[in-house]
C-alpha cells in the first residue's frame, strides 16, 4: 500500500515537472568578452529567441516572453527561426509577439526548417508581415551595426533544406558554408545567425566570432550530467545541443528553444530566452 502511494506521489511530481518544464520559460545570461569588440558595443546586449513553434505559455498575449524581455533592456533581438510550424496555417501568437516587440526594439530573423517546409503562399506572408514590422530577414546576407564610429557585423546563413534530413544528407556542407563566410573580415567583430548547430566545426573555420543557433530543443529529454539526449535529426547525444561551447576562441551560443512542434515534449529542459552580453 505504501509503495503504491510512494509511486503515485512520484508518478504525479514527475508528471506536474514535465508539464511545467514545457508551459513556463526561463532565461539563461552570457557574457561574451572579446576584446575585438569596439569600444561603443562594451556592454551591448543581445537577445536571442529560436524555436518559438508558434507556442502559447501559461498567460495571455505573450506577456511572459514580453516582460522577460523587456528586463532585459536590449539593444536588438535576433530570432534564429522555426519561429513556427511547418504545419500551421495562422501564425498569431508569433505575430502578436513580433508585434509587441518591433515597436521597442530592433530585429533581425532567419529562417528555420520549420518555415522552409511552408508551402510558399504562408512563407510569403511571414516574409511580408516582418518586413512591416520593419523586422530585417537577412538570409545570406551581411547586417552593419554602427554605433558612433564603431560597428560590428551581422551574418545570416540560410541552410539549405536538405541538411536537415535524417537519411542520405549531401556532404558538401563545407561548401555551402564557405561561400558565405569567406566574406568575413577577421578585423571586425562578426556575429553568425543560424538555425542548425550541428555543423559548427565548419562555422568556426572562418572570421565568426560568435554564432548563435538553436534546432536541437536541448536535446527534447535532458539527462542530469549527460545533456541533450536526441537531436531533430534523431541522434543521439548531439555535440551542440544547449549552452555555450568553444573552438579556437570562437565561440557558440545554442539556445534550448521557446516551445516545441507537435508532438514534442520536453523533460527536465525548460524552453529559455537567451541574454547576451557583449564585452571588450
Amino acid at each position: 500500500m505504501i509503495k503504491n502511494i510512494v509511486l503515485l506521489l512520484g508518478l504525479s511530481l514527475i508528471t506536474t515537472y514535465t508539464y511545467l518544464d514545457n508551459k513556463l520559460l526561463g532565461i539563461s545570461k552570457y557574457k561574451i568578452v572579446n576584446n575585438k569588440i569596439p569600444r561603443e558595443f562594451n556592454n551591448f546586449k543581445i537577445i536571442h529567441l529560436s524555436d518559438f513553434h508558434n507556442y502559447k505559455y501559461i498567460g495571455d498575449n505573450n506577456s511572459t516572453v514580453i516582460g522577460k524581455i523587456d528586463n532585459e533592456k536590449p539593444n536588438i533581438i535576433v530570432m534564429t527561426g522555426d519561429m513556427v510550424n511547418k504545419y500551421d496555417k495562422k501564425f498569431d501568437n508569433f505575430f502578436s509577439l513580433v508585434e509587441a516587440l518591433s515597436g521597442k526594439y530592433e530585429m533581425y530573423y532567419i529562417v528555420g526548417n520549420h518555415e522552409k517546409r511552408l508551402n510558399c503562399y504562408y512563407l510569403n506572408l511571414i516574409m511580408t508581415k516582418l518586413k512591416n514590422l520593419n523586422v530585417k530577414v537577412i538570409n545570406n546576407q551581411k547586417i552593419t551595426l554602427t554605433r558612433k564610429q564603431d560597428c560590428i557585423n551581422l551574418y545570416g546563413l540560410d541552410i539549405p533544406l536538405s541538411f536537415y534530413k535524417i537519411k542520405n544528407r549531401p556532404s558538401n556542407i563545407e561548401e555551402i558554408v564557405s561561400t558565405e563566410l569567406i566574406k568575413c573580415k577577421g578585423k571586425e567583430y562578426n556575429i553568425l545567425l543560424v538555425h542548425n548547430p550541428l555543423y559548427f566545426d565548419f562555422y568556426a573555420k572562418h572570421n565568426i566570432d560568435l554564432t548563435l543557433a538553436g534546432h536541437v530543443h536541448g536535446g527534447m529529454i535532458r539527462i542530469p550530467f549527460i545533456g541533450g539526449l536526441l537531436s531533430p535529426e534523431r541522434k543521439f547525444f548531439p555535440k551542440y545541443n544547449s549552452g555555450i561551447y568553444d573552438i579556437d576562441n570562437k565561440k557558440l551560443i545554442v539556445s534550448r528553444g521557446m516551445g516545441h512542434s507537435s508532438p514534442g515534449i520536453r523533460i527536465f529542459n525548460m524552453p529559455e530566452i537567451v541574454s547576451i552580453t557583449l564585452q571588450n
